[in-house]
């Protein structure tokens, strides 16, 4: 694992917004529609649907205002709580989930995800599902031992987080002590769904490139055993996009759970 010295999400401006255009948009000339939002959403839609992961509730907590890997989440759990470290992030978020003038569209993935599912019919439905499974969206602080401070969240059956390990980590050791701060939100035999980007160093959002922890498949899976969970699949998709707004080789989604 490496560090690079470009500016850390959850310390500098970070472009919410820009971010979610230039990796999550359905616009024509988005380049990461494949790796960004339609290789994670199967995946997870796969993981859910062995019917292995269960319970009622799901803590997310992930790089940006991001929900596409949600869609499946409600399907399986009747109460998702989203983490966020930005204001900007939760003030898009809180657009999207009240449907206010200038929210960004998640159409596209509702679309996806219902034809992955057999209901292509269904996509205003599943729209609804998301927003009233989420319960709460809470600011958390990545310094402090308890990340939600002083507000207080049922332990999650299961966590999903995507790529805020990556960008949130110095180094291998600031890996180790976040992921164990996200540990402490999950259940005795909970699970644990990681997405990340593999041998990357930047993101880019707006006009500014963005740390991103550089690791391989071997490094997330010894982090993960040693702090004590089996894995229990693992999938590791080759880039397909063509840009330097970002230098990761690969995307992978990484599922475990905990030990008793």
């Amino acid at each position: 694992m490496d560090s690079t010295c470009h500016k850390f999400y959850h310390v500098d401006d970070f472009d919410s917004r820009a971010f979610l255009d230039t990796y999550f948009s359905d616009k024509p000339e988005m380049v990461f529609g494949d790796d960004a939002l339609k290789s994670p959403m199967e995946k997870l839609h796969h993981i859910f649907k062995a019917g292995h992961i269960k319970g009622e509730t799901v803590i997310d907590i992930s790089i940006g205002p991001t929900v596409h890997y949600l869609y499946s989440a409600c399907e399986f759990f009747k109460h998702i709580y989203v983490l966020r470290f930005t204001d900007k992030c939760i003030m898009e978020l809180n657009r999207w989930l009240n449907t206010r003038t200038g929210a960004f569209q998640w159409n596209h993935a509702s679309t996806y995800i219902t034809a992955l599912e057999g209901n292509s019919d269904q996509c205003e439905d599943k729209e609804m599902r998301l927003k009233t499974a989420i319960k709460q969206i809470v600011k958390c602080d990545i310094k402090k031992e308890n990340l939600t401070d002083s507000v207080v969240l049922p332990q999650a059956d299961c966590v999903i987080s995507a790529a805020i390990l990556d960008a949130c980590s110095k180094d291998q050791a600031d890996y180790i002590r976040i992921l164990r701060k996200i540990a402490k939100l999950i259940k005795p035999e909970g699970h644990l769904i990681l997405l990340g980007l593999l041998n990357a160093t930047y993101l880019t959002a707006g006009s500014d490139r963005f740390h991103v922890l550089k690791y391989d498949e071997n490094d997330i899976r010894k982090v993960v055993t040693k702090e004590g969970f089996i894995i229990d699949h693992c999938d590791v998709v080759k880039r397909k996009a063509v840009s330097d707004l970002s230098d990761y080789e690969a995307v992978i989604v990484l599922s475990a759970h905990r030990e008793k």
